[in-house]
């Protein structure tokens, strides 16, 4: 039996809010696979073509750095990061310039750090 990718499920204490945020941000349409149930909120599918992103309630808060963090490409570095915090995100005050290409962390709505990458031509992907 192979195993397969299933998703991503990220903690957080208000998951309509991060499911919307993330959709957004993402270009994923939202799932309707938990349908009413507030502590839950998913986009993307696991059957789809768009990664899927779970987010479930949880009472307790953030605390410190978490070990993994999801990167997202953009084409223009300034304006991703215009659009992460017009949808209610924001810089961590880090910026990384590397021969590939430039990276902003970033805050989600909920303080979940990430990655805007904008890759240079000459380092597109294969």
């Amino acid at each position: 039996m192979a195993n397969r990718w299933s998703g991503v499920t990220i903690d957080c204490a208000d998951p309509i809010r991060m499911s919307t945020f993330w959709a957004t941000l993402l270009g994923i349409p939202a799932s309707s696979e938990h349908g009413d149930d507030p502590a839950w909120a998913t986009v993307g599918s696991r059957a789809g073509r768009f990664p899927r992103l779970t987010f479930q309630r949880v009472a307790e808060r953030k605390a410190g750095k978490v070990r993994i963090h999801l990167d997202v490409e953009v084409d223009d570095i300034a304006t991703g990061r215009r659009q992460v915090e017009a949808l209610g995100g924001r810089w961590a005050g880090i910026r990384n310039d590397y021969d590939e290409g430039v990276v902003l962390v970033m805050l989600d709505p909920e303080g979940h750090e990430f990655c805007l990458v904008q890759y240079f031509e000459n380092h597109a992907a294969d």
